[in-house]
């Protein structure tokens, strides 16, 4: 299996090395799988250098447990590059934690740390750059495999070779020791991703049987009082284990310090630094699981039922199927190095939100309490600010309805729990974060009901989109609600947050309408307007407003970060939110040929990153355009607006190659969750969801020679090109069904009724297609008005 790995690895890297060329009302059946060669061509280790902060641990889709490396925990001061707990440019390991974030600018979790050993047993995990200071140890990436569901490393130093498997809440350790060698495994309890002083609140561990352990961490990290319960099935009975509290203890072996019990043999031990050594004798191999639950010991001990036996290889290709299962959603055809690519997007795509929940349906809410989930699986893990603008809506297409559904009813139950009675802003293993800006459950929450999605309480979910939007106590929406902006000298970043409230308040319109609800209606698409007060024709940019209605000066458009008015970026990359009234910026800029000279002045200026100092999330620059964070991501497909969709493929084909690349740094930003890799599925095939909850797509030019999307209602929709190559990149014409498209807009419902959409590509523009009106994407205000 090792072997096979290996091969099918360094192939994909031997492509991406030659850089190949990048061109040449819905019910639910399962997709169809996908073939070995889809799955083969993931490679998870994309994304896990420069500033991806991707994980290769072992995972399922959406699954509670990822099973993989830690090269560091860091202090917060230094924790950005590690975010995942894992980063290619290290040499050493610290171990194998069960929980992981993929893609995040944040970091938290790593919990449940293992470590094989040999030797004189060490107790801290020593320094990177000293070998043999503690229980670290070297690694090679010769000597490192890995594959969706899967994770394969020699730990040098001690001479191990490590497997790991999982479930959805359980992870399967297999370990090889040297023949002879006493086997020895470290389990730290103190170490946590973005370590900072004090995380580690409290903890237990305690042995249940000669073969189970169980125990708990109470952390305060991103996520406030986070209580995370394991336990431990050892498939051979340790001989010796110590439990050690190294804020008490002598970190050796048989040391009674005073007053306290000898750390050998202890069957109980609470407190804030505990870490436990096993000793199995030789036994040349070692397999054991361990169950993770946020509600209690005894829920990880029934979910340790999800991995029934011993063999790891049967575990192992049931987590291989599921990835197959999951990836046949889609069906692609193009050149080699596209193909890994938006594979591993995919893969990436389908690991959040995650399973928080117990086989019997009990979960931990943001108000710290138990629950019980009827009737739907209860999901966190939400990374709303990013991901409500791609990855959700690729969600609607890749998985089935009930999905989909438990993620919106995962959310309702997340407000029906909240202190707070609003909905989840970035929430993980159940609890609230507050990071971000916006109440962004609202456009998932209206997208999945106009695209027909059902299994959830639309009348609860009206009423919880409208408590979160009320919220006056949450990020300016009090002032917002007074003055129909964010006034700069009541909240910071007001030009992003009344921007971004617009939108919701528009999809919570778009929503009510559709249900009835014309009053409601009628309220949120006046409030849906509210960006106009900041829209500045004299500069072209959406600007900073005072109370007393005045615009914010000095001025500065390339003022960004914490103080200003905009969230992880400036006005040149934020002024340009408004996805609902496109009519609006064409307005404010003066017409079609104004907004294109604008967009034309984002990708060409000649910009730097000493112009914006030091902004870990503006990355990706070209021009002043930041494909390595959100608020850029929607840019490239404005010119549509304007009539002008050829710039947009003419964009698209320099932001491709340079943002999207195979290995390890092939990312130019976070993941997020998914949502960079969800932009890159979508634009691969041709067409984006600028403004979800709209009903409807913006074509931008495919990247594929072909592809197939089997959707969750059993329909297939096909995507076809004829003529593409490296420098045919401009679209001719578009049919669907054979009937040519007046515009690049594509209606979700065409989308899902199946058919074909094909791309007639040339070398040269045609600048004639998608000029009328009628044919752009919203272009006109209200979005009715278009029809």
């Amino acid at each position: 299996m090792l072997a096979s790995i290996a091969a099918a690895a360094t192939l994909g890297r031997l492509l991406c090395v030659l850089h190949l060329p990048l061109f040449h009302a819905m019910t639910s059946t399962p997709p169809r799988p996908a073939d070995s060669s889809a799955l083969d061509a993931v490679d998870v280790f994309i994304g896990t250098g420069g500033d991806g902060h991707c994980t290769p641990a072992a995972t399922l889709p959406f699954g509670m447990v990822q099973l993989g490396p830690d090269t560091q925990h860091r202090s917060h001061r230094q924790a950005y590059p590690w975010c995942a707990g894992y980063r290619w440019e290290d040499d050493s390991l610290l171990g194998f934690s069960h929980t992981h974030f993929s893609g995040t600018g944040h970091g938290d979790l790593g919990d449940v740390l293992f470590m094989p050993i040999t030797g004189a047993t060490r107790l801290e995990p020593g320094y990177p750059e000293r070998p043999f200071s503690g229980y670290r140890s070297r690694f090679s990436h010769e000597q490192e495999r890995a594959s969706p569901g899967y994770y394969a490393v020699r730990v040098l130093d001690h001479e191990v070779d490590v497997e790991l498997t999982c479930s959805t809440r359980v992870g399967l350790h297999r370990y090889r020791y040297a023949a002879g060698e006493n086997a020895k495994l470290i389990l730290d309890l103190r170490s946590s991703i973005y370590d900072h002083n004090g995380k580690v609140l409290w903890s237990k561990l305690r042995q249940r049987s000669a073969h189970r352990f169980t125990g708990m961490r109470l952390t305060r990290g991103w996520a406030p009082a986070r209580q995370l319960y394991f336990a431990i099935e050892f498939q051979q009975a340790p001989t010796l284990h110590e439990l050690h509290n190294t804020e008490t203890d002598v970190p050796y072996r048989g040391f009674r310090a005073p007053g306290h019990a000898n750390p050998v043999g202890r069957k109980a031990l609470e407190g804030r630094a505990l870490v436990a050594a096993f000793e199995f004798g030789a036994v040349g191999q070692l397999q054991f699981k361990v169950a993770l639950s946020t509600v209690s010991e005894q829920g990880a001990l029934d979910n340790l039922q999800d991995i029934e036996g011993w063999d790891f290889e049967a575990t192992h290709q049931a987590a291989r199927a599921q990835w197959q299962q999951a990836l046949g959603a889609l069906e692609l055809q193009a050149e080699p190095a596209m193909r890994q690519s938006l594979y591993t997007a995919l893969y990436h795509a389908l690991q959040a939100p995650s399973l928080c929940m117990d086989r019997d349906g009990q979960y931990r809410g943001p108000d710290g309490e138990v629950h019980r989930a009827e009737g739907f699986e209860f999901h966190s893990t939400f990374s709303l600010w990013d991901t409500y603008r791609a990855l959700h809506p690729l969600l609607l297409l890749v998985q089935p309805e009930k999905k989909n559904a438990d993620f919106v009813n995962s959310l309702l139950a997340s407000q029906q729990h909240s202190p707070h009675g609003i909905l989840p802003v970035w929430s993980f293993h159940g609890l609230e974060t507050w990071c971000m800006i916006g109440y962004h459950a609202l456009p998932v929450i209206a997208d999945a009901y106009l695209k027909g999605v059902r299994g959830f309480d639309e009348q609860a979910a009206l009423q919880a989109m409208l408590a979160s939007s009320q919220y006056g106590a949450y990020a300016g929406v009090q002032a917002y609600m007074e003055h129909g902006y964010v006034p700069w000298d009541r909240e910071g970043e007001g030009v992003s947050k009344t921007l971004e409230y617009c939108f919701d308040d528009w999809t919570l319109a778009r929503m009510a309408k559709a249900m009835g609800q014309a009053d409601i209606a009628a309220q949120y698409e006046q409030r849906a307007q509210g960006f106009r007060a900041l829209l500045d024709p004299a500069t072209g940019f959406a600007r900073g407003k005072g109370s007393d209605g005045r615009f914010r000066e000095p001025f500065n458009p390339t003022a960004a970060g914490y103080g200003s008015d905009y969230t992880e970026g400036s006005a040149w990359q934020y002024s340009w939110y408004m996805p609902h009234d496109g009519a609006a910026l064409v307005g404010m800029l003066g017409g079609d040929a104004g907004l294109v000279a604008r967009l034309d002045a984002i990708f060409e200026a000649d910009t730097n990153a000493k112009m914006y100092g030091h902004m870990e999330d503006i990355s990706g620059l070209m021009g002043h355009y930041a494909h390595g964070n959100e608020p850029s991501h929607h840019i490239a497909y404005l010119y549509a607006h304007a009539g002008a969709p050829w710039k947009t493929q003419q964009r698209l084909s320099a932001i491709v190659p340079r943002q999207y690349q195979c290995g390890p740094a092939g990312l130019a930003g976070n993941d997020d969750l998914g949502q960079m890799s969800a932009w890159l599925v979508f634009t691969a095939l041709g067409f984006y969801p600028v403004a979800p909850a709209s009903g409807e797509y913006v074509i931008g030019r495919p990247f594929v020679e072909s592809a197939t999307l089997n959707l969750p209602n059993g329909q297939r929709f096909h995507v076809r090109t004829e003529g593409l190559s490296e420098r045919a990149i401009y679209v001719q014409e578009a049919r669907l069904n054979g009937v040519p498209l007046p515009g690049p807009v594509l209606r979700h419902a065409d989308l899902a009724a199946g058919g074909e959409l094909l791309f007639v590509m040339g070398e040269h523009a045609n600048t004639d297609w998608g000029q009328a009106p009628a044919a752009r994407p919203l272009s006109q205000t209200p979005y009715e008005a278009a029809r």
